[in-house]
This record gives C-alpha cells, sequence and structure tokens, in this order.
C-alpha cells in the first residue's frame, strides 16, 4: 500500500482540515501543499472541487495568525497605536492586492496576518481575497501534481528554506518602521 492512500481516504473533509492545520501553524510551517500535489494524484478527487475545499480550510487556517495579532494587540499596549494606525493606512491602500498575492505564493501568510490582526483590519476585507488566492494556489497545485506526478515538491528541503524564510521575515517585519513607511506611501 503506497504511503498516500491514508491520504486519499480522508477524503474532502481530511483535505479541508489537514489545510487548515497547515495554514494555521504560526512558528513551525507545515507543508501541507505537498498534500495537495498527492491528492492531484488522484483520480478521486475533482479538481475544482478539491481546490475549493482546501484553499477555504488554508483561508481559515490563516485567520489563526489574524486572531493572535488581534488578541495581541491589547498584550502589546498603547505604546505602538501610531505604528498600528500607519499600518492600517498601508492596509487599506494596498491590503487587497498584498492578501491575495501572499494568498497564492509560497510567501509567508503569517506574516501578514498577523499584522492585519494588529491594525484590527476588516475581517471580510481580509477573508476574500485570501479565499481567491488560497483557491487559486489549491488548483494550480492540484493540477501540477496530476501533471507531474506525487513526487513533485515532496522533500524536507523545502520545509527547512519555508522555516528560515519565515524566521528572517518575522524579524524583518518586526524591524519594519511602519510609520515612516506609511508616510512614504500615503
Amino acid at each position: 500500500m503506497p504511503w498516500w492512500d491514508p491520504l486519499i481516504a480522508l477524503g474532502y473533509p481530511g483535505i479541508f482540515v489537514l489545510n487548515f492545520l497547515g495554514a494555521s501553524s504560526i512558528v513551525f510551517p507545515i507543508p501541507y501543499t505537498v498534500a495537495l500535489l498527492v491528492a492531484g494524484t488522484s483520480h478521486s478527487f475533482n479538481p475544482l472541487l478539491l481546490a475549493a475545499v482546501a484553499g477555504l480550510g488554508s483561508a481559515l487556517g490563516e485567520f489563526v495568525g489574524y486572531g493572535a495579532g488581534y488578541a495581541g494587540r491589547k498584550v502589546v499596549g498603547g505604546d505602538y497605536e501610531r505604528k498600528f494606525e500607519a499600518m492600517l493606512k498601508i492596509f487599506e491602500r494596498y491590503g487587497t492586492p498584498a492578501i491575495f498575492l501572499f494568498a497564492l505564493t509560497p510567501l509567508p501568510d503569517d506574516l501578514l496576518f498577523i499584522p492585519l490582526g494588529l491594525a484590527r483590519y476588516s475581517f471580510w476585507k481580509a477573508f476574500i481575497p485570501c479565499v481567491a488566492g488560497k483557491f487559486l494556489m489549491a488548483l494550480i497545485l492540484v493540477y501540477i501534481g496530476s501533471a507531474a506526478g506525487w513526487a513533485f515538491g515532496t522533500n524536507w528541503i523545502t520545509a527547512l528554506i519555508t522555516g528560515i524564510v519565515l524566521i528572517v521575515i518575522i524579524y524583518a517585519v518586526l524591524r519594519l518602521d511602519w510609520v515612516k513607511l506609511a508616510d512614504r506611501l500615503t
């Protein structure tokens, strides 16, 4: 029995949960995209429905980071109020395309969704482009899996590189002077 048979046996609900858990991991990225590549090799799934289920699951998972940021604002306190207002200004102007782009690509979404929550950016303004981007990403992965087979991108090096990039970007986001950036961009 191939190792991916249990994944296929989980069906659409299993793919939804796996994508939710994979996208909700904030500190250590879980390469849930591999499951989409594998599921794409199976003729058991409808590609559009699979992408919709995976896209919705991973979009909802990203909002764990949004919720952490939203709750974290109380912990951080009023010392950063000007920074949060500056972040919100930037998000109001560039939020939708940035959210879609981060959701569509392997960019580390948590680095965007945590600040979105901190700035109290509108849930729906963030959710809709996130679902659209995650759906399109999932659809691309399902079709790549279908065309190239399950072995495409299934190594641990991908997870390691993603983790390192995530740490570097988190550091950069924390070091960024959001007030100066907002003044320049708005």
